[in-house]
């Protein structure tokens, strides 16, 4: 029989393996604790969203989505006017309206955003901007969906940080601590450092469409026209009928937004309600219901811009510009030199000229400024 005089105990190799497990999970736990603390200091100092920065000062914007990085343009106070709406007029350079339009720009048009988002930004704006110069609204077609102001279609899949559009600033440090934060704040660091460029300049001017040198008008056709033949506008026949009925039930609640929005801009602000050039390939089809929808949302624009003292600017029409298909990378997004002449297009309308020679805008609201 064998003994076992001269080895430990169970009890003993238990209790050792006890202290063992604890000092391992202390361990552990402590180091998970510097890890999130030097990352909570990384974002904190290096402060992505501009959090801690106070109105004239604006750091480097570095996130590929505009809905984290307008807001600290806004609070920098900087600028005196500025563009709202969607990636339709994210082409229109700052630096060109200044000269134009006057007043300092920025361009706060997000890409993709939905009439309400637009107006969270516009909101912010308003609130730290007691008096604007321009304010400049792109519409789009989802400003005249019937159900703009639903849950569903208040947000996209891109995400919207509703804390950097309060006026609380305390409660902005508890969404900062994410890996995602974590990221940004690296890429300012590395700004910071040379080794990578601005994402956005700093009145939210990007060029996001590829390099002109890149331009493929068969390609452009392809998304333009989704593989349809002919490439052409055919009507709709029979033209569909819209009673009367119809047309009275009719609503377009995100415009009560815009009107809200425009009410509580300055007298002395100048506001300009732009429709931008989409593709004809996009816009509704002769004879077609959808026609009847968007007259009647563009005449409600009309009305909004006569009781708000705005200019209505209309390049959503077929023209000589929305039917040459050179002209577009997709059907929505047209070619730089094409806002090139958008911007002095609105300088000319701001001036008094009530349409273009080729058709390519109108004036249907012209204020008396």
């Amino acid at each position: 029989m064998m003994s076992t005089a001269g080895l430990p105990s169970e009890g003993v190799g238990s209790a050792q393996n006890e202290a063992l497990a604890r000092r391992f999970c202390c361990t552990f736990l402590l180091a998970v604790l510097a890890l999130c603390a030097l990352a909570y200091g990384i974002i904190a100092g290096f402060d992505p969203y501009g959090v801690t920065r106070g109105a004239g000062e604006l750091g480097p914007l570095m996130d590929i989505n505009q809905r984290y990085v307008y807001p600290q343009i806004v609070r920098s106070g900087r600028y005196s006017s500025a563009v709202f709406g969607t990636s339709t007029v994210r082409l229109l350079d700052p630096q060109r309206l200044d000269t134009l339009l006057g007043g300092r720009f920025a361009n706060l048009a997000m890409n993709a955003a939905t009439p309400w988002e637009q107006m969270q930004i516009a909101d912010l704006f308003l609130r730290h901007t007691p008096k604007p110069q321009v304010l400049v609204f792109g519409i789009d077609a989802p400003w005249c969906d019937h159900d703009a102001d639903s849950e569903a279609r208040r947000l996209t899949p891109r995400p919207f940080p509703p804390w950097l559009y309060d006026d609380d600033r305390l409660n902005d440090w508890a969404y900062l601590f994410n890996s995602k934060n974590l990221e940004i704040a690296l890429r300012v660091a590395a700004y910071r450092l040379g080794l990578m460029d601005e994402r956005i300049r700093g009145d939210g001017y990007e060029v996001f469409v590829p390099p002109e040198e890149r331009y493929d008008l068969a390609r452009a056709r392809m998304h333009i026209w989704q593989g349809r033949e002919p490439r052409q506008i055919t009507p709709v026949v029979p033209a569909e009928t819209v009673s009367e009925a119809e047309r009275a039930s009719w609503r377009f609640p995100a415009l009560a937004w815009l009107d809200a929005m425009l009410a509580r801009a300055p007298a002395e602000t100048r506001k300009m309600i732009v429709l931008p050039p989409v593709h004809v390939a996009v816009q509704p089809r002769p004879g077609s219901r959808a026609v009847a929808v968007e007259t009647a949302c563009k005449a409600a624009l009309v009305d909004i811009a006569k009781r708000r003292g705005a200019l209505l600017v209309d390049f959503r029409r077929s023209s000589p510009v929305t039917r040459e298909d050179s002209n577009y990378w997709d059907p929505m997004h047209y070619r730089i030199g094409i806002a090139r002449r958008i911007e002095d297009m609105l300088a000319a309308a701001m001036n008094g000229t009530t349409e273009a020679e080729d058709g390519f805008f109108v004036t249907p609201a012209s204020p008396a400024w």
